[in-house]
């Protein structure tokens, strides 16, 4: 029998930091005295991690988060941040009959799952195991999933479901990339997976085909989830606050919520996407090293998979135990162990498995148990060699605990810094033969992770059916987003456009185009084709100070622009944003230019130029007929600007008047410019090429270098000129009704321009600009491409706005100016 001392010590001895809990001094003695001899091995205390260093881990571990989730980043990145295409959690309503397949442990699982829609959010679940041979997940990926279609097809029979057509739901527990909730690309196998054939494939297609060979069952694969994701999705049906999933078995991972707008691999900026991290890759490049022991680095060299899964190797349960038999085998060479004498067990690599260390740490009876276990491997331990074995024991699980909480607290921190609280409150779901068979484990888990995020008050709730429930309640989910986006796809079928209505479309607007041209249909076009008197672009030769003003939203700029010309060609900004009130957007013109002014002073008395006569831009993006640079005539208000006396008059006259009534400064106004002549200036001082502005946001509109000779309104043949185009009202005149919806309709009948610009901001660009602002550059391009396939197009982003481009107008009129003169 041994000892009181003796059966307590190894378990005063896990313990490191605020977790060791003193007892009498006679058991601090001894377990002290295992101190020493961690001290004296190096290795063995090297396992023990203080909290310091677990908060390091985490905030590299948060680091690696933030390079998976990026695009330019995630192709160097450890942990892949794997977008699942789960957008929904369970919201109760889902209902149906549904299948699951669950790949990836030690056993194979096949399940029924009843959902009821009875206000209880029940479920009724059937299951059945079958064996995984080493012959087929290390044979051919044909054999493997055969082998799968034929548990599956043997579940059915048992079920008496071979006459029912079934969805089903995959989860394969192995890092995937998907494109689509019902497909996933294998991007490399993990633990002890080794099947030829299947790495670089769509493995759910793969599934597929196995079952379509089996003629007596119908079934349809809707959805293909990770482990993680299908263990939070089972405890989310339960706990509507579950968006963590945490796997700790004979692999480790864990997916969460993520913010869309985070998420640079999918499109999209709405809602929440779950995030496979693929977190076992963790230190695959080094980061993890000054971590690692010369067992993990021994482990790591005999594994299936060298170099990879680094961090899952010193968490999960195929790898602990392993970790233990190389640390005794050390232990026992250098004579601290069994009087150093090894057995042949002790050198077999396999021995020691994951239940023979839950077994060895049992609070009451692990040491009897040590006993036992090392007698069966011909150890013959004496009762010091059997406390420090267990003691070994709990420094390997105790640190796989540590390093598990470490990377749970980042997800924690990152959920809870994504919602901006000071504190969370959330639910995460866990699954796993090690959380769930380890005596100690989870105590250890829970303890470490709420002292490394004391702001995060956890639920940690255990999945009780296992990760396939959670593959049939997301099929579950995606039928019910199904069945909402088959009406939400009714509503939005009048916005899609098939290429002959665009291909019509683009031919109305040229007609348009040509009659702004002329000077005989000019006055009835829809589309203005207004003359800018912009003749030039720069030619790098500008240089001088110069003033700009950027009105046509809510917010007005004043910029200051340094232009240096020659081989330190350059262009400074400093700017200044001033907000326009709604009561003098839509008040008289003359408190909107005195608002403009006193913005404008408040510019110059910033940067201390007051008394400097400069000249200057002015960006106005509303349509002006132009009689010359300088002079521009509003022709009607938009964008929800509505100020009085200003329709029919020279804003570039009424600014002047705001200027004289304030007696503070003056000022050489040289050009009054559309936002998109701007842009195009902006944009065509980088590059000579540039002979297109476009607009796309509040309002939308477009200019173009126009040839002289077409510009009947305007005198002489030579040159170009820039023409703003005004396509804001295209349709104005009942030519684009087709493509009107109800919607359309209804937003213009609310607005302050009733039966005008009707294919402005307020028709279809608008609820593309609004709600698919991400991917609306992608499908402008693709568009553009398949419209004028002639014309080789460079889409440029102006990144400093339309203000720079009116100074650099100011400038280029300057320079030709100048030229006429001599």
């Amino acid at each position: 029998m041994f000892s009181d001392c003796s059966r307590h010590a190894w378990a005063l001895t896990a313990f490191s930091g605020p977790d060791s809990e003193g007892s009498d001094p006679h058991q601090l003695c001894c377990s002290s005295s295992l101190h020493e001899q961690e001290e004296k091995m190096g290795y063995l205390y090297h396992m023990r991690l203080s909290d310091d260093v677990l908060l390091d881990v985490m905030a590299r571990f948060q680091a690696e988060m933030v390079k998976g989730l990026g695009r330019d980043t995630n192709p160097t990145a450890t942990v892949k941040m794997l977008p699942s295409f789960v957008r929904s959690l369970p919201d109760g309503s889902e209902k149906g009959d549904f299948l699951a397949v669950d790949l990836g442990g030690s056993q194979f699982r096949a399940l029924e799952v009843k959902v009821f829609n009875d206000g209880r959010q029940s479920s009724q679940l059937e299951s059945k195991f079958y064996p995984t041979p080493k012959e087929v997940i290390q044979g051919s990926g044909a054999e493997l999933f055969s082998y799968v279609a034929d548990c599956l097809s043997d579940f059915m029979e048992s079920r008496n479901l071979k006459h029912k057509k079934l969805p089903l739901g995959f989860t394969f527990s192995f890092p995937c990339k998907q494109t689509e909730l019902e497909e996933g690309v294998l991007l490399s196998w993990t633990k002890h997976f080794k099947a030829r054939g299947v790495q670089g494939t769509d493995v759910a297609s793969s599934l597929r085909k196995a079952l379509q060979k089996h003629k007596d069952i119908d079934v349809d694969v809707l959805a293909m989830v990770n482990d993680t994701v299908g263990t939070m999705m089972t405890c989310g049906y339960d706990d509507p606050r579950c968006e963590v999933g945490l796997i700790i078995g004979t692999g480790t991972n864990a997916c969460y919520m993520e913010e869309m707008r985070h998420i640079d691999l999918v499109e999209g900026d709405e809602g929440r996407m779950c995030i496979n991290t693929e977190w076992g890759a963790f230190g695959d490049d080094g980061a993890l090293d000054d971590l690692r022991t010369e067992f993990d680095r021994e482990l790591d060299l005999g594994s299936l998979n060298p170099g990879k899964q680094l961090f899952e190797k010193m968490i999960s349960s195929l790898y602990l135990g392993e970790l233990v038999r190389l640390i005794l085998l050390k232990m026992t060479k250098e004579g601290l162990l069994f009087n150093g004498k090894v057995s042949a067990a002790l050198l077999t690599k396999g021995k020691i498995e994951m239940k023979h260390v839950s077994a060895m740490e049992k609070y009451k009876e692990g040491l009897s148990n040590t006993k036992e276990i090392l007698t069966e491997l011909n150890l013959f331990p004496s009762e010091d060699d059997c406390i420090a074995v267990q003691h070994v024991c709990t420094i390997v699980s105790f640190r796989s605990a540590n390093l598990c909480a470490a990377a749970l607290a980042a997800i924690l921190t990152r959920l809870r810094e994504n919602k901006k609280l000071l504190r969370l409150r959330t639910t995460v779901g866990i699954d796993g033969g090690l959380y769930k068979t380890h005596p100690q484990y989870p105590k250890r888990l829970h303890k470490v992770v709420r002292r490394l995020v004391p702001n995060c008050d956890v639920r940690f709730l255990l999945s009780q059916s296992g990760s396939a429930k959670g593959a049939a309640m997301v099929t579950a989910v995606a039928y019910r987003l199904a069945a909402q986006r088959k009406q939400i796809d009714a509503v939005l079928a009048p916005f899609v456009l098939s290429l002959e209505t665009l291909r019509d479309v683009k031919n109305k607007m040229r007609t348009e185009l040509e009659y702004g041209l002329k000077r005989e249909t000019q006055d009835r076009a829809t589309v203005k084709m207004l003359p800018t008197y912009v003749c030039g672009t720069p030619d790098g030769t500008e240089k001088g100070k110069y003033l700009a003003l950027d009105l046509g939203g809510t917010n007005f700029r004043v910029l200051l622009v340094k232009i240096r010309s020659g081989r330190r060609r350059s262009v400074r900004m400093y700017n200044k944003i001033f907000a326009i009130p709604l009561e003098i957007m839509q008040g008289t013109g003359e408190e909107l230019f005195d608002h403009i002014v006193q913005c404008i002073a408040d510019f110059l008395e910033y940067m201390g130029i007051k008394g400097a006569r400069l000249p200057l831009g002015f960006t106005f993006s509303f349509p002006c007929r132009q009689a010359s640079i300088d002079k521009g005539t509003l022709v009607g208000w938009t964008k929800g600007f509505k100020a009085t006396d200003c329709e029919g008059e020279d804003v570039v006259d009424m600014l002047r008047e705001a200027i004289r009534r304030r007696n503070e400064f003056d000022l050489d106004i040289v050009a009054v410019v559309n936002d998109t002549v701007g842009t195009m200036m902006t944009c065509g001082y980088e590059d000579p090429n540039c002979e297109i502005g476009l607009i796309a946001g509040t309002g939308s509109n477009v200019c173009y270098m126009e040839d002289m000779k077409n510009i009947e309104i305007v005198e002489g043949n030579e040159g170009k000129m820039c023409i703003n185009t005004e396509w804001g009202g295209f349709g104005d005149n009942g030519c684009i009704d087709n493509i009107r919806t109800k919607y359309d309709k209804e937003v213009d009948e609310g607005s302050l321009n009733i039966k005008a610009k009707v294919s402005d901001q307020k028709s279809i660009p608008r609820i593309l600009f609004s709600s698919f602002s991400f991917s609306f550059s992608r499908v402008l391009q693709e568009t553009v491409k398949e419209l004028a396939p002639r014309c080789d197009v460079t889409f440029m982003l102006s990144e400093d706005g339309s203000g720079k481009g009116a100074a650099l107008i100011t400038a280029v009129a300057k320079r030709l100016h100048n030229i006429g003169q001599k």
